[in-house]
């Protein structure tokens, strides 16, 4: 029996977007009624992970678990988070769901080890994705050696993460571009773009750097799940 997915999303509106995008493209359908029943919780209200995760700000957990509730009862039948961050809350809201996640983080460094063996990797995120160690761990696990921004990067990362939040238009591509050219130079030989913003400004600067994007890999794995086939 096919399954449906849930998507716990929000965090931020525009990422939420483009994971549902990802899921349609993806999936090898045929017509309209070949493709996933998916809903979508698009809470915008998510206090912000960074912030709580490095500052002491506002949980995001509880309004995290109230989307939970809402998606398990209205017919999900498996979850996903089209945010990195929000991933170090992750094991919190497994215990309260009724019905399993999947995980970007573990899912994205499986397809690292497969695609690219121990190859070193740089990781781009959030500074809370960073500072966590929640993709550190990750990667880890799978025997994939990463290379994390210093703080000047990271500075840099946060300004044009935050800029696509907020829809701006001033967002520094020659920035992006040193920070990942200087990744390379200490060993990167391909990049994790471990926020979900960062898939957005890759095809807006028209990026030739080998990349994982976890948005894609979330929506394949999603797919299978399912009982549904990836588009080749």
């Amino acid at each position: 029996m096919k399954k449906s997915i849930g998507i716990l999303g929000g965090m931020g509106p525009l990422a939420t977007a483009d994971l549902f995008k990802k899921i349609v493209l993806l999936t090898k359908a045929g017509c309209d009624n070949d493709h996933i029943r998916i809903y979508i919780d698009d809470n915008a209200q998510i206090p912000d992970r960074t912030t709580a995760i490095l500052e002491g700000g506002t949980d995001p957990v509880p309004a995290m678990t109230d989307s939970v509730k809402k998606l398990s009862s209205i017919g999900a039948d498996v979850l996903i988070m089209p945010c990195n961050t929000a991933h170090y809350f992750l094991p919190r809201l497994k215990e309260i769901s009724p019905i399993p996640f999947i995980s970007m983080l573990e899912e994205t460094a499986r397809t690292c080890r497969e695609s690219h063996g121990d190859t070193p990797v740089g990781l781009l995120g959030t500074t809370g994705t960073i500072r966590s160690g929640i993709y550190h761990k990750a990667l880890e696990e799978q025997g994939v050696p990463c290379i994390a921004p210093d703080e000047e990067q990271q500075k840099v990362l946060m300004e044009l993460i935050y800029g696509v939040k907020s829809g701006s238009e001033n967002l520094d591509e020659g920035a992006f571009r040193k920070v990942l050219q200087q990744m390379k130079e200490k060993g990167a030989g391909y990049f994790i773009l471990g926020c979900t913003e960062l898939p957005i400004l890759q095809e807006l600067f028209h990026l030739e750097e080998e990349c994982v994007d976890p948005t894609t890999v979330l929506a394949k794995a999603a797919i299978t799940y399912c009982g549904y086939s990836v588009k080749e």
